[in-house]
């Protein structure tokens, strides 16, 4: 792999922030995938996702919805775009040729087991240790 990028918070901002690097690096013919972990990883598997304080606004959360989805991040919900939609985010990204891993370790932390998106694959310790050794940049998050 290319690129991994690591997204460890539950703001949707940065869960929409981290793949939408990861599709654009993908729309440019790089390998890559990202890796959910603590917070990221409990949000996807039913807790809450936020916003941050700058983004709390409807104004501001349709704006990132539309202009995403218009630069060919699809957050928006299909049928109003002034919401977003993850799992909709996340089967456009895996679709696209993403990888979506769920890192094993938070995962047996938080006890969330088979309670992840479909659209997120499970790895191992060994896999996971193995692809961030060898992968060629790691991206702590955006």
């Amino acid at each position: 792999m290319e690129m991994l990028l690591i997204c460890r918070n539950a703001q949707e901002s940065s869960i929409i922030g981290n793949v939408a690097v990861a599709m654009e690096a993908r729309r440019n013919g790089k390998d890559v995938g990202v890796l959910f972990t603590e917070e990221a990883l409990a949000a996807l598997a039913g807790e809450s996702m936020y916003w941050p304080p700058l983004f709390e606004s409807r104004d501001a959360r349709t704006r990132i919805s539309r202009n995403a989805t218009a630069m060919g991040v699809e957050v928006s919900d299909a049928k109003d775009a002034r919401w977003t939609d993850v799992p909709r985010l996340l089967k456009s990204a895996k679709d696209s040729g993403v990888g979506l891993f769920i890192c094993p370790i938070w995962s047996q932390i938080l006890g969330v087991d088979g309670r992840v998106s479909a659209n997120l694959s499970t790895i191992d310790k060994e896999t996971m240790l193995k692809m961030l050794s060898e992968t060629k940049t790691v991206v702590g998050g955006f």
